[in-house]
């Protein structure tokens, strides 16, 4: 992509509709793609119909809908029309979606059938446009003349400049309030043109799509990256469980994949792990290191058959992932790469590829966009990261203090995350500067990497550590399932044995994480968290919940 193309989405799919309109765009697993010709007409079509509901440039449109072809084909429809887009994600309940749905104020909302529940008795839902994504059918609000047809076409030229608004997507973060980040199209086209420099995509790749579309990382890298170098994406539709994604991973073969830390240590401890600690001589061997990395790469070789065998870009982004699991991939030579970023820079800001790996760090800077340390500690080099480029977002939606809070008047954009870089600009990430917890000696204590040690234990499925009274605390989610399958052959007492050995799991954690940690980080308590803990979108734990 030359740097002297236009950057917007439109100007962007012109070019991809030029040179691969015969090439396959997208599908839903298990179904036949069509084309980028095809594509082209049928946003065109969507275009249309959104003319005859009077929708003009500038207006908000609301998309709240799990991932399907007609979810991209409404989002370019919304910003080939110079409106603006507001991806909405389904996992927030309803009362979150009304507080976006009425900061945002969208003329339309496209959703999905399995999500009007979450909006049909919503008073701000009764001021807008609905339509069912999967037909384009009217379900309120509009004149019931007006019909959605696959023929229609848009009677208007609609100019779309590269500092127009594409899109406002609304945080799902770690501290609790949305934020409605207001991305331009050239935020988005830049991020994903220096997002193929990291890794270059080419019309014979496929994706397969498993992360919420109303996601920036998913959006941006997951639906506009392929969109403009005439690659196909598959939709999942559904959540990634290990029974739904095995045999998809089989049938797409895809050779491109995003996602998150918690899938690939998911399958790291459920599957990988747990051959290796039930032989006893394997459990020797793998205390060696030269057996370790030969074991670990014919686990490597059996991973990469799970996913289908052609995969060589498996993106990690969105939270830090294990070092035990990522001291795997690297021995398991598995094609992963760490990414680094934020809503609010649309969202990339450091990466790599599968072949420039650095044990947990992100990578360096994203091409044209600089990265600092701000006020680094004169010893250990840590400060907040500071980011400034193409890709950093307009601002905050209707909130200008909270945007002059976050960017510099010289533009930098403050992370809120510490870091390092190293002496080849390599980035490391320690930790949320909001997480961080002040001991009364005055000692700085990540909980990142405490729940890091935390969560290499046996039969631990998530943690958190806080602060409470000046005493470090971790909250600790066992995998029940696991603990009863190991009892599951006993008639008599079966949950008693099951209660004693979380309890004794408890024990033994503490004393596991005490060993391994500075003395300033070791645990004074730990406490067993029953439920599951509620999630980001990322799956990162929502923090302000617990503290």
């Amino acid at each position: 992509m030359k740097n002297s193309s236009l950057l917007t989405l439109p100007a962007l799919f012109a070019q991809t509709v030029s040179k691969h309109s015969t090439r396959n765009a997208m599908a839903m697993v298990g179904e036949t793609p069509f084309t980028y010709n095809d594509l082209d007409l049928k946003i065109r079509a969507v275009m249309g119909f959104l003319e005859k509901l009077g929708l003009k440039p500038g207006d908000r449109v609301a998309i709240l809908s799990s991932n399907m072809p007609n979810w991209a084909i409404t989002y370019y429809a919304i910003a080939f029309s110079g409106s603006i887009v507001v991806p909405v994600l389904p996992d927030f309940n309803s009362r979150e979606i009304e507080t976006i749905l009425l900061h945002a104020d969208p003329k339309i909302l496209f959703a999905s059938r399995s999500l009007l529940e979450k909006i049909k008795n919503l008073p701000v839902a009764d001021s807008m446009i609905i339509i069912r994504i999967e037909d384009f059918s009217i379900y309120h609000g509009a004149d019931p003349g007006i019909k959605y047809s696959p023929e229609g076409r848009p009677a208007k030229e609609y100019p779309v400049k590269e500092e127009d608004l594409a899109a406002i997507i609304y945080t799902s973060g770690t501290m609790g309030k949305s934020k409605g980040v207001m991305l331009t199209h050239k935020n988005i086209c830049f991020t994903a043109i220096k997002g193929d420099h990291i890794q270059l995509v080419t019309e014979r790749d496929r994706f397969l799509s498993i992360l919420p579309l109303s996601h920036t990382y998913e959006n941006t890298l997951g639906m506009i990256l392929p969109m403009i170098k005439g690659a196909c994406i598959y939709y999942l539709g559904k959540a990634p469980s290990s029974s739904i994604l095995m045999p998809v991973l089989q049938e797409v073969r895809p050779t491109v994949l995003l996602s998150v830390p918690l899938i690939i240590e998911k399958i790291y401890r459920k599957s990988i792990q747990p051959k290796f600690e039930r032989n006893f001589f394997l459990r020797y061997l793998i205390r060696v290191p030269f057996f370790r990395k030969k074991l670990n790469l014919l686990a490597g070789k059996k991973l990469m058959k799970t996913f289908g065998g052609e995969l060589h870009f498996f993106g990690i982004g969105g939270a830090k992932l294990n070092q035990n699991v990522e001291q795997f991939l690297i021995e398991a030579r598995f094609p992963y790469a760490i990414g680094y970023g934020m809503t609010e820079a649309s969202p990339l800001l450091a990466g790599y590829n599968p072949q420039h790996f650095r044990l947990q760090s992100t990578g360096p800077a994203l091409e044209d966009t600089e990265l600092k340390i701000n006020n680094p500690d004169k010893i250990s080099g840590e400060g907040e990261i500071w980011a400034r480029g193409s890709n950093v977002m307009r601002g905050y939606y209707k909130d200008p203090e909270l945007t002059s809070e976050i960017i510099t008047p010289e533009g930098w954009l403050k992370t809120g995350d510490l870091g390092v870089l190293d002496e080849d600009g390599y980035l490391y990430i320690k930790g949320r500067l909001k997480n961080m917890i002040v001991l009364s000696g005055g000692e700085n204590i990540y909980p990142e990497e405490i729940e890091s040690v935390i969560n290499n234990f046996q039969h631990v499925s998530d943690s958190l550590v806080i602060e409470q009274e000046g005493k470090l605390v971790a909250l600790v989610q066992f995998n029940r399932a696991e603990i009863e399958e190991n009892y599951s052959h006993l008639q008599n007492d079966f949950m008693n044995f099951v209660e004693m050995t979380i309890e004794q799991l408890r024990i033994e954690l503490q004393r596991y994480v005490n060993r391994r940690v500075n003395k300033f980080s070791q645990l004074q308590l730990v406490l067993v968290q029953s439920d599951p803990f509620e999630k980001t979108a990322t799956m990162k734990i929502k923090r302000y919940l617990y503290q």
